[in-house]
């Protein structure tokens, strides 16, 4: 079960327990949200959504962010006026050993591959 949000400024986060591998491999097929995962990786810290440029309307940025959080791909929290976003890397450790290196990799493989950067 989701943790339900206490106020407006607190987003829902399943808890470690709850997070799932299909949910998970949901929320990385996307090649935006994938994006979004690589740069927090690259980055090893927490990102504002603002610092995080995808080619998508704001809606469809705001989209991509909510399906990684209600995975448990990303934590979300508010620090002022800005919207921070971090892996979840040890939960999703803990749960799935080497799945989150193991897509990175391939992702970066792929990016070389394809020239993409």
């Amino acid at each position: 079960m989701t943790a339900p949000a206490v106020s407006s400024r607190d987003l829902p986060h399943p808890g470690r327990e709850e997070i799932r591998l299909e949910a998970v491999l949901h929320a990385l097929s996307d090649q935006m949200r994938l994006r979004i995962v690589r740069q927090l990786a690259a980055d090893g810290d927490e990102l504002s959504c603002s610092h995080i440029d995808l080619p998508v309307t704001k809606s469809t940025t705001t989209h991509h962010f909510r399906v990684l959080r209600e995975a448990g791909v990303i934590r979300q929290v508010y620090r002022g006026t800005a919207k921070m976003n971090g892996l979840r890397e040890d939960d999703l450790d803990d749960l799935f050993p080497g799945l989150l290196d193991a897509v990175l990799d391939a992702a970066d493989r792929e990016s070389r591959r394809l020239g993409a950067g």
